[in-house]
């Protein structure tokens, strides 16, 4: 072989090295993330929380807006009060939907040797409860005194006395008078509710009912809850089972299934709104005396608690908070600004809605277990 063949050799070997290390170096740029826009997550925390945020840490924008602060999310959903029952080992952080089960939690995380100050509750944002109502039903309830309407029809109040004194009677929808007509409509008028013993939303629809039944006061006692469990065992007991988060009651009821009157989270309507989905004949009928679910954080790591803090504060997550359907704490104008197209459907100011405070914990899951025993007679 001549010099200058092999000299030719040499250099198709160098060439084919040369691009074979390029290509490497392509790779690895590919491999360790290249691109800076998709933010880097560096640490990944892990949490139990109520169905009706599962969407929330599912949105893209969610997770991209997270890595963006460094962190990966993973969660399972539960019940509220069902959280409870959950060994915490392995969570960062528990998310139900209202101080009740939170205090709770806390209290867990602190037997199990969590640092007190890190399980410090964090609320970054609330909804309160509503009842969505097919428009049919709504106008029979606005017919027979039950309810009022807005002038689009769209959205209204449910009168809670009369709502009440109607489940104690055990009136059925075919003795409301525009019933006629409407096949869907009968049988006993109950409104739907998750589970009180496991779900926040069916404990906190007890708790309304009990503040209104028992002239304004709230339960604080035995004594205080034995005076409103007739009631409220009607309120359950008529629905038969119940789902144990809020998420499956409101998807059955935007596909047309089940009862026509469901509690909801206002959260769930404003993001079915705010996302252009398609809403059907749906009324939203905000109770004249409800609660406000404050969906709380109990941090059990101090990544938890950063994570926490971080959903309070950070402008961007709040915006996709509020596009989810939730009001963030302390900032009323993130929220009538963002929905104020949908004015027709939500009571943005909660005008004419009453808050009933909520009973200590342990007083609440007192009612919501005799209003699930049937053998008690009290």
């Amino acid at each position: 072989m001549g010099f200058r063949e092999h000299a030719a050799r040499v250099r198709r070997i160098l060439g084919i090295v040369l691009a074979v290390l390029l290509l490497g170096g392509v790779a690895a740029v590919l491999v360790t993330g290249g691109d800076k826009d998709t933010g880097t997550a560096t640490k990944t925390v892990r949490g139990v929380i109520g169905s009706e945020k599962a969407e929330f840490f599912a949105d893209p924008q969610v997770v991209k807006a997270l890595a963006a602060k460094g962190f990966t999310v993973g969660t399972e959903t539960s019940g509220s009060w069902d959280m409870e029952e959950l060994p915490l080992d392995g969570y960062d952080f528990a998310f139900p939907s209202a101080k009740g089960p939170a205090d709770q939690l806390r209290a867990k995380a602190q037997k199990q040797g969590a640092d007190t100050a890190t399980t410090a509750p964090l609320r970054p944002f609330y909804s309160p409860l509503v009842v969505v109502a097919h428009s049919a039903a709504a106008r029979v309830l606005a017919a027979n005194g039950l309810a009022s309407l807005g002038p689009r029809g769209t959205s209204g109040t449910l009168k809670m006395d009369a709502y009440l004194a109607a489940a104690r009677a055990d009136r059925t929808w075919q003795q409301l008078k525009g019933s006629a007509g409407h096949a869907e409509l009968s049988g006993t008028l109950f409104i739907t509710s998750t589970d009180p013993l496991a779900s926040n939303s069916g404990a906190l629809y007890l708790a309304a009912a009990s503040y209104v039944a028992d002239g304004g006061r709230v339960a604080n006692d035995k004594a205080a809850v034995t005076r409103t469990a007739p009631l409220l065992r009607k309120l359950v007991q008529v629905q038969g089972a119940q789902q144990s988060g809020s998420d499956a009651p409101f998807r059955d009821f935007v596909s047309d299934v089940g009862n026509p009157l469901v509690l909801v989270y206002e959260s769930q309507v404003a993001a079915q709104l705010l996302a252009g989905r398609p809403m059907g004949d749906l009324v939203v009928l905000y109770p004249d005396t409800t609660v406000n679910s404050d969906h709380t954080l109990v941090p059990i790591t101090a990544n938890g608690r950063a994570l926490g803090e971080l959903l309070a504060t950070d402008p961007e997550l709040r915006k996709l908070v509020v596009r989810h359907g939730f009001r963030p704490q302390g900032a009323a104008n993130e929220f009538t600004t963002a929905t104020d197209q949908h004015a027709a459907y939500l009571n943005q100011t909660l005008t004419g809605v009453r808050q009933a405070p909520v009973p200590t914990g342990k007083v609440l899951r007192e009612m919501a277990s005799r209003a699930r025993d049937e053998g008690d007679t009290a």
